[in-house]
C-alpha cells in the first residue's frame, strides 16, 4: 500500500510580502518623494535629541531602517556617524543617494527589507526607526524586533519613534500602536531606557511616542 505523500512543513515567511513590496514601489513611482505627507527635509526630532544626548555612540555604525529620502542618514553623516540607510522602494533608495550626492556626505543606502535586515550578526552599533515599524503586520512586529536585536552589536542602541494610538488624525498609519503593544514585541529583546510622548504639532507631525532601547545581552527576566 502506497503511502500518501506528506506535505511540506510550512515555513515562516521571511521578508514583507511581493504586495507590500510593490504597495511602496508604486507610492515613490507615482508621486514625488518631497510631496509624501511624510517627507521632512530635516532629521526627526527623536533622531536629532539621541545624538544630542549622546545615546547613539559617536561614530559609531547606525542603520535607519525605513530611512526613505534620507533626512535622517544625511544628518547622522554630517555628525560624523557611519550611516546606513535601508527602504524597500526603490525609488527612496534613489532619492536618498541624490540627496546624499548633493549634500556631499558618504552614506550607504540600498534597498533592504526591515523583516530581513541586510547586515551581519552583531555588525551595527545602534539603529533608528523614525515611521517604519508602525506599517508594518501587526503579527510580525516581534519578529521586527528580532531582526533588529540580531544586527546590533552587544548593549547597541536603538531610537523607535511610532504614530501614538492617542493620535486621532487622519494623517498617520490605520493602526496606531499603543505603548503596551510595543513593549510585547520589545521586552524580550530591549530594555526601555526612555520613552516619551510628542503632542501633534505643525513642525514635528501627528502626536508620537519615542522609545531610546538598549539590546539585551542576557534573556529577558521570567514574570512572576
Amino acid at each position: 500500500m502506497k503511502r500518501a505523500a506528506q506535505r511540506p512543513s510550512a515555513r515562516p515567511p521571511v521578508g514583507l510580502s511581493a504586495q507590500a513590496r510593490a504597495r511602496w514601489r508604486t507610492t515613490y513611482e507615482r508621486t514625488p518623494y518631497h510631496q509624501l505627507p511624510w517627507f521632512d527635509p530635516g532629521p526627526s526630532p527623536s533622531t536629532r535629541l539621541a545624538v544630542s544626548q549622546g545615546f547613539l555612540p559617536k561614530g559609531g555604525s547606525i542603520l535607519d531602517i525605513g530611512c526613505g529620502a534620507g533626512s535622517n542618514v544625511i544628518f547622522l553623516a554630517k555628525q560624523g556617524y557611519v550611516a546606513h540607510g535601508i527602504d524597500i522602494s526603490p525609488g527612496a533608495v534613489a532619492a536618498a543617494r541624490e540627496r546624499a550626492s548633493k549634500a556631499r556626505v558618504r552614506v550607504d543606502v540600498r534597498e533592504g527589507d526591515a523583516l530581513a535586515l541586510p547586515f551581519g550578526d552583531g555588525s551595527l552599533d545602534g539603529g533608528i526607526d523614525h515611521g517604519c515599524f508602525h506599517t508594518l503586520p501587526i503579527g510580525r512586529r516581534a519578529e521586527y524586533a528580532a531582526e533588529v536585536h540580531r544586527v546590533l552589536r552587544r548593549d547597541g542602541r536603538f531610537v523607535l519613534t511610532w504614530v501614538a494610538r492617542e493620535h486621532t488624525g487622519a494623517r498617520g498609519p490605520p493602526h496606531r500602536p499603543s505603548l503596551e503593544e510595543v513593549a510585547v514585541a520589545f521586552e524580550p529583546k530591549f530594555l526601555f531606557v526612555h520613552t516619551a510622548f510628542q503632542a501633534e504639532s505643525e513642525e514635528a507631525g501627528p502626536a508620537c511616542y519615542m522609545a531610546f532601547l538598549s539590546r539585551r545581552s542576557t534573556p529577558q527576566p521570567p514574570r512572576m
